[in-house]
């Protein structure tokens, strides 16, 4: 054999050795590892020790059952030895609140029965289940706005400006978020003190209010008794307050003509009760013993049961009145809201009163009047400590006689937008009382730089906060 093969053999030998050697030792280890590692069945498993068991657990997803706070002074030591023994493990510790953990059950045992074991403990503040949180659904109001089917709504730009006719988007009252959370209710009445309301106007007539068949007709001791069936006519005590002039049926459209109806437009309420009462005639005047007369027409009704709940006044005078006052006072008493127009003279109200806007009783809301673009409308008045709040009044397309529909501009126009919010309120909250009610119209609206030191909440009325 050479000396190359004698090489080659011994090299083979050695490898053979080593082969053997390392299959002698695998063999050794593999019943080391029989004696140290066993399958346990299922129905045999009970518990392994808590070290193994939760160093196999962080391999798992994490999902904390339960949130528990410890009390203070408890140290680590303490709630690593009840996590032991409940063989329970902590998910997360919430840093800034020390002592609060989010713990994981190990064993999945029910949650309630967890959290009844933890509260047992001394010391333990408290224990609550890791509640399951969803989204919010995507149509809760108020932030989903709601549109009316009527052909004419995209003219109300005081109930939604999308910038038409040269208009300042998002420049309006937030109805169509407002109507998310409520339309309206019919058990509401607003009375709209004016030159009466077309009744039969096709955008009105469901939203009337008519007199109930169980209250007996409207009596008065001097002017004897009157078939109010369709509300008030104090011009000449009768019982027709068929509007001549348009006036009233303009702002009663303002407040209420009813929405998503197919037909016209809609009412800041699409549903509500507009109770006609009549003191102004064709040409639009009237006396302060008329709309007094009216004014106690609507107390006594809401004495008899009649949820009247506001009255709307576009109307006014700058000569003061103590006997309208009274009467005005009488309807706060009765839980009434008095709603009225701030006037149309360019003038501060501060220093020339206009009345009943100007009274102070404790009802009265007094309303100047926006363009489209959130300015002071260039007629209104205004007033820091006079003039409450503004609203729209400008182009403000609303019912006319005859199932007509026309634009028409003033405080009288931004004064029902106010009242058609109040009475949203009022059916969100229909036990709301008077001196609460102002103040939620007050506190509803989004100040505007234009009116600053010119009313007193130097802000536009939002119905969405009103009802919010």
């Amino acid at each position: 054999m050479n000396r190359n093969n004698i090489l080659i053999h011994l090299a083979l030998a050695v490898v053979l050795i080593l082969i053997a050697a390392f299959a002698g030792q695998l063999n050794r280890w593999r019943t080391q590892w029989k004696h140290r590692v066993h399958m346990i069945p299922t129905a045999e498993k009970q518990r392994a020790s808590t070290a193994d068991e939760i160093a196999l657990a962080e391999g798992r997803p994490s999902r904390a059952e339960l949130l528990v706070k410890f009390k203070s002074g408890v140290s680590s030591e303490a709630i690593d030895g009840i996590l032991e023994r409940f063989h329970d493990r902590i998910e997360d510790r919430i840093e800034n609140d020390p002592g609060l953990d989010a713990i994981d059950d190990l064993d999945d045992a029910d949650v309630a029965s967890t959290v009844a074991q933890y509260s047992a403990l001394p010391e333990v503040e408290y224990a609550e289940p890791n509640y399951e949180i969803e989204l919010d659904a995507v149509d809760a109001p108020p932030f989903v706005p709601v549109l009316p089917h009527d052909p004419r709504f995209t003219d109300q730009w005081a109930l939604a400006n999308s910038g038409q006719r040269g208009g300042k988007e998002g420049a309006d009252i937030s109805a169509t978020r407002a109507w998310a959370r409520t339309t309206g209710s019919d058990k509401v009445v607003v009375a709209v003190l004016d030159s009466g309301v077309d009744y039969t106007h096709e955008d009105l007539a469901p939203n009337m209010w008519t007199r109930p068949g169980n209250l007996a007709p409207y009596h008065d001791n001097e002017l004897g008794t009157i078939d109010d069936t369709n509300g008030f006519n104090a011009i000449d005590s009768s019982s027709d307050p068929m509007d001549e002039n348009g006036h009233g049926t303009h702002c009663a459209g303002i407040i209420g003509a009813e929405g998503s109806n197919d037909i016209g437009i809609s009412g800041v309420n699409w549903k509500v009760q507009i109770m006609p009462l009549k003191f102004m005639n064709a040409g639009g005047f009237g006396t302060t013993k008329d709309a007094i007369e009216a004014i106690n027409y609507v107390i006594d009704r809401k004495k008899d049961g009649v949820n009247v709940r506001i009255i709307s006044a576009s109307w006014g005078s700058t000569q003061k009145s103590r006997a309208l006052e009274e009467v005005i006072r009488k309807a706060y008493e009765s839980d009434i809201l008095f709603v009225a127009a701030s006037g149309n003279a360019s003038t501060n109200n501060d220093r020339t009163p206009h009345f009943p806007s100007s009274y102070n009783v404790p009802n009265v809301i007094s309303v100047a009047a926006l363009d489209r673009n959130d300015q002071l409308a260039r007629f209104s008045n205004y007033g820091v400590k006079s003039v409450a709040i503004a609203a729209p009044g400008v182009d403000i397309l609303s019912t006319w006689l005859g199932n007509q529909y026309e634009e028409k501009s003033g405080t009288s126009m931004a004064t029902p937008v106010v009242a058609g919010v109040a009475a949203l309120i009022v059916a969100e909250h229909p036990r709301i009382s008077v001196d609460d009610l102002k103040k939620k119209v007050l506190a509803s609206v989004d100040p505007l730089a234009e009116l600053k030191g010119k009313i007193a909440t130097g802000g536009r009325i939002n119905a969405a906060k009103a009802v919010d």
